[in-house]
């Protein structure tokens, strides 16, 4: 399920590595590291220094120098089956280089995906990719729009007739997309390593989504300005729209299983992630042509099987996110993560309240809980401890102004903020990620803080595309660069079973891959537990009651129960098996967290398992009823509290003489709780939680 080639080349992680065979099934590839670029290939960009505090006074964020950079001019010749806009008039455009390696002089090299051959000047992938083109269209579309810059308009124009030229026009494939372009203009349909559809036109793709959202918004650009090129955009949406038609849509309104669960069999390429992607473009179109009954009804359509894939609540895992891929319950990525922004947006254009109740779950109790436990990571497998990268700290924040837009729910907008200071500093890193004299951006920062430097195009069109939401909502973007350091989180957090005491009959086990198939095992490790066997797992004591959720890999035959209890009595049981059927996953059963009925009390520090039948018992996920993200920077220190618990919750603080604190409480959907929000006194503060819901505190100094 990663999206295809992306720009951001963190240091390689459990997931990137296990999910590789999924990528191969679900249309998309981790692209392989790069070898040197040749001195074809080679160009540079200095770098500049680091946010300076005189853009809190004013001046764009969005800075385009390092978008232009990458960008290159492309031949177009002349080849069966593909075509665009005036191409015999200018069989020239342009495209993105798909990655850009930073050198320790501080200038950056454009390089391709793959390896590189000396002799042909090929990559092994291609220079240029058709879902970093459509982003890049969509980035110059939204700059032009939002400044007027007669120079965003062109570049979008060039980026767009270049995607229309990946664009197959004709034959059984007709609608889908070319994915690789070499630098010299070739189409490259079989990449190396192999990603399916391979070739990369001859299905459905997250390409294809990606390309219908940049036709959709370059129509909405140019419909006024260039209605001879907005005719051409809508023609060849239209064909993208008869491809999905004869795939994916084809099969609306009927639904898979997964693990018992039923899933929408009309999802592009089974994600939720690449039909959101499509729905933005689509929203944006059928906004500008309301009449369009084939746009309109395709809109409605993937906004219904996105929305579907909606999951879990405040007090059961994933906590209310949109899943991305109907072939597996538990895996959660933020990449392609524009889910809530799409339904919230489609929601408005469609006039469908309906489909903004998933939007509103994710972003309202999902998304405080993922800040919570650590930061935007790429991944929950269940467990969440993934790197950190653009694309994903970016959905993230698309989503909430969306949402927060679409439903009128302004405490969207201080968890925006919160998640936009990771391009500011606000990350595992502490340094910005982001650097507005330059426009380029880190390609991810890993758990323990190392950071990768290159800056590709995957990394800065999603660091761009959050600098202009910036930019277009002063008050959040004074709130967003008041926010440069994490000062900590307490939030959900993984206590693995191999750190228990195993009595009677049990063992841990190793396999040789962490990854289930949907899933990915925490630490590497479960423990294999058979009858009359208990597992004692300690657990740091903490000053509050806990949720806990014991991830466990249902089978699917009956298999008994695992019975946990703590020294103040049970907390409840899970099913070691009675897993659903298996249905369209790659793997039978389920590894999964399970909901327990009771609350770990305040203070104990162990958890046993026993069972009275063969478990596997992979990890427990630890949530603390009241979790908090704590930032600071320019605009003070303020501390978001986030609540799992089922009743208002009260939480004492102190308040530094000469301070106040003020706080603003939300309940679960993001709404303001009626006559809760003021000041605390000057020595004390009580933070008040709604249940399921989230409050912003922060210190504020007397008088201010």
């Amino acid at each position: 399920m990663l999206p295809s080639p992306k720009a951001t080349r963190p240091v390689v992680t459990a997931v990137a590595v296990s999910m590789l065979a999924v990528s191969l099934q679900a249309g998309a590839v981790t692209a392989a590291p790069a070898a040197p670029p040749s001195s074809a290939s080679a160009h540079t960009a200095t770098a500049a220094p680091v946010l300076e505090p005189a853009l809190a006074d004013g001046g764009s964020l969005t800075n385009l120098d390092h978008l232009d950079f990458l960008v290159d001019t492309v031949p177009l010749a002349p080849v069966a089956g593909h075509a665009t806009y005036q191409l015999e008039q200018d069989p020239e455009a342009e495209a993105p280089w798909t990655y850009a390696d930073k050198n320790d002089d501080g200038s950056y090299d454009r390089v391709g995906g793959g390896d590189l051959d000396p002799a042909t000047g090929d990559w092994t992938q291609g220079a240029y990719n058709a879902d970093d083109i459509a982003r890049t269209a969509v980035v110059y579309l939204r700059h032009w729009k939002q400044t007027g810059d007669l120079a965003s308009r062109e570049h979008a124009f060039q980026n767009l007739r270049t995607l229309t030229y990946l664009q197959t026009v004709d034959g059984p494939n007709a609608g889908n997309v070319i994915l690789w372009q070499q630098a010299e203009g070739s189409l490259n349909p079989s990449a190396i390593p192999v990603e399916l559809p391979d070739p990369s036109d001859s299905a459905e793709s997250y390409w294809l989504a990606r390309t219908v959202w940049a036709l959709g918004e370059g129509f909405a650009g140019f419909a006024g300005s260039d209605p001879e090129f907005a005719a051409f955009l809508q023609d060849r949406l239209h064909l993208s729209l008869g491809a999905l038609n004869r795939q994916s849509l084809a099969k609306y309104g009927t639904f898979d299983t997964a693990d018992g669960v039923q899933v929408p069999a009309w999802l592009i390429a089974g994600g939720a992630d690449a039909s959101a992607e499509a729905v933005l473009g689509l929203a944006a179109y059928v906004e500008t042509v309301p009449s369009d009954a084939v746009a309109t009804t395709a809109l409605s359509r993937l906004s219904e099987g996105v929305a579907a894939m909606s999951s879990g609540s405040a007090t059961q895992w994933p906590f209310g996110a949109i899943m991305p891929w109907n072939k597996s319950q538990s895996l959660w990525h933020a990449w392609g993560g524009m889910a809530p922004a799409a339904v919230a947006t489609a929601s408005t254009v469609l006039d469908r309240p309906d489909l903004l109740t998933a939007a509103v779950k994710d972003t309202a109790q999902f998304t405080p809980q993922l800040l919570a436990a650590g930061g935007p990571d790429n991944a929950w497998s269940p467990a969440p401890g993934e790197a950190q990268i653009a694309y994903g700290v970016d959905s993230r924040v698309q989503s909430l102004v969306a949402t927060a837009e679409a439903a009128k729910a302004p405490g969207l907008l201080d968890v925006a903020a919160i998640a936009a200071g990771w391009f500011f500093g606000a990350s595992p890193n502490g340094a910005p990620a982001y650097n507005p004299a330059t426009g380029t951006a880190i390609d991810g920062i890993e758990t323990d803080g190392r950071i990768n430097p290159n800056s590709g195009a995957e990394s800065t069109i999603h660091a761009l595309l959050t600098m202009l939401a910036l930019d277009a909502d002063p008050e959040l973007r004074a709130k967003a660069l008041g926010i440069s350091v994490t000062d900590g989180t307490n939030g959900l957090n993984v206590v693995e079973a191999e750190a228990g005491t195993i009595t009677g009959n049990g063992t841990v086990v190793r396999p040789p891959s962490a990854w289930t198939g949907e899933a990915n095992i925490s630490g590497g490790a479960y423990v294999d537990l058979n009858a009359g066997g208990s597992l004692s797992i300690p657990l740091p004591a903490a000053d509050q009651p806990s949720n806990i959720f014991p991830i466990v890999n249902q089978a699917i035959a009956p298999s008994g129960t695992t019975t946990w209890t703590s020294a103040k009595g049970l907390l409840g049981t899970t099913a070691n098996g009675r897993a659903g059927a298996q249905g369209i996953t790659d793997a039978p059963g389920i590894l999964i967290p399970f909901t327990l009925r009771r609350a770990l009390a305040a203070g104990l520090t162990s958890v046993t398992a026993s069972t009275d039948g063969q478990a596997a018992l992979d990890a427990l996920l630890v949530q603390p009823l009241i979790s908090t993200v704590s930032v600071s920077g320019s605009g003070g220190d303020s501390t978001l509290y986030v609540s799992a618990a089922k009743s208002a919750t009260v939480r004492q603080v102190g308040v530094p003489e000469g301070f106040v604190l003020v706080q603003r409480q939300y309940d679960s959907a993001g709404q303001p709780v009626k006559g809760s929000n003021g000041s605390a006194g000057a020595t004390s503060g009580r933070v008040t939680v709604a249940p399921g819901g989230f409050t912003l505190a922060t210190l504020t100094v007397v008088g201010r």
